[in-house]
């Protein structure tokens, strides 16, 4: 048995955890380098979509699976709700992509609402809970000063926030799209067609005959052709669809009709549900500021530091993705800088890891010095 709980022990250790989500993150950013811009006059294949959301969906489980393990330690230091609240945060993530994917890859639909936003938004309401919770359940007091801090970090987010989801776009989509011809070079007219060259005039001598002009030659009529009815000729049979069509086809017809009514149902509610991302970037940003400076010293700092530039991550990826669905035409999921959603789970996992082994290691000191 001591054997068997060691071998676990080890397996689980906080290095071999952070060398593998470090890995993870290194891996999804060499492939969100090679293969996020497609070459010219092609689009992405299929199989870069589903890598992405096997990047993603991979990294937020075990973040929320590292979470849920604190969650199960009595020995943590910093209160097991908090990482109840993040945990579950994580998941909710999780199964928002799950359905997303579904909605993407499995039916080929594009929606600008779905489900899945239902579940991404509880995220920020559960993480951005757990990360206020983690300083005002252990008596962080924060100065007046910090207090002005965060507030002018949540400003300065938000006045970011609104210059992208309104003017952004103008001033800065030539750097993410290629212009149109039309736009780069203007419509020459046509230059006139040059007179046919006249021939010089040639001199006459005095006693050579007159040259008499022929008389000019009557245009012939033009009798218009007999009318004839074309011969019937037989209907050809059908051009078989291409693969391509074929599957548009099939992927249409197999979208199930409760998911048609659920993009009505949630259809009008666009602009309020992208308000509300932009409102729980701004917790999410503050909350990491309020981390940053009340776990600025001490042991147990190291972790919440990970956590604060894990939401610093997700606010970066969320900012992009904002910019693209508005400005950016024809966008499809799986930019570069939606790698950050990848760190950001990479992130809350190294610093739940951390979080264990700090609470670990300072239980078992106590019971040595008793």
């Amino acid at each position: 048995m001591n054997q068997k709980s060691s071998g676990s022990a080890s397996l689980l250790s906080v290095q071999v955890i952070i060398v593998a989500l470090l890995a993870w993150g290194i891996f999804a950013l060499l492939f969100f380098l090679l293969f996020s811009v497609p070459l010219p006059g092609q689009e992405r294949p299929g199989w870069y979509s589903v890598t992405t959301y096997i990047l993603e969906d991979t990294a937020f489980l075990v973040a929320a699976l590292l979470c849920f393990r604190n969650y199960g330690s009595s020995q943590i230091v910093s209160g097991r709700s908090v990482w109840l609240l993040i945990g579950s945060g994580m998941l909710s993530f999780f199964i928002g992509n799950l359905i997303l994917g579904q909605w993407e890859i499995g039916w080929g639909k594009e929606p600008d609402v779905s489900p899945a936003d239902v579940f991404y938004l509880l995220m920020y309401v559960l993480v951005g809970t757990g990360m206020v919770l983690a300083v005002t359940s252990r008596k962080l007091n924060l100065s007046f000063l910090q207090v002005l801090i965060v507030f002018g970090i949540g400003i300065v987010g938000a006045a970011f926030a609104w210059f992208i989801y309104n003017g952004a776009g103008d001033e800065a989509a030539f750097l993410f799209e290629a212009p149109a011809i039309a736009q780069t070079a203007p419509a020459e007219a046509p230059a006139p067609p040059a007179a046919p060259p006249t021939a010089p005039p040639t001199a006459v001598s005095p006693d050579a005959a007159p040259i008499i002009a022929p008389a000019p030659l009557e245009a012939p009529s033009i009798v218009a052709p007999a009318v004839t009815t074309p011969p019937v000729v037989p209907a050809s049979p059908a051009v078989p669809a291409s693969p391509a069509g074929e599957a548009v086809a099939e992927t249409a017809a197999d979208v199930p009709a409760w998911a048609l009514a659920l993009e009505e149902l949630f259809a009008p509610l666009g602009d309020s549900l992208a308000i509300a991302y932009v409102a729980g970037d701004i917790v999410l940003l503050m909350s990491a500021t309020m981390l940053l400076l009340a776990f600025w010293g001490g042991r147990f700092s190291v972790s919440w530091r990970f956590i604060a530039a894990a939401a610093i991550c997700f606010y970066v990826a969320d900012m992009w993705f904002l910019y693209a669905t508005r400005f950016v035409s024809d966008y499809q999921t799986g930019g570069l800088l939606e790698v950050f959603w990848i760190f950001s789970a990479c992130l809350f996992g190294i610093g739940a890891a951390l979080e264990y082994d700090l609470s670990s290691r300072s239980r078992r000191s106590s019971r040595r010095r008793t």
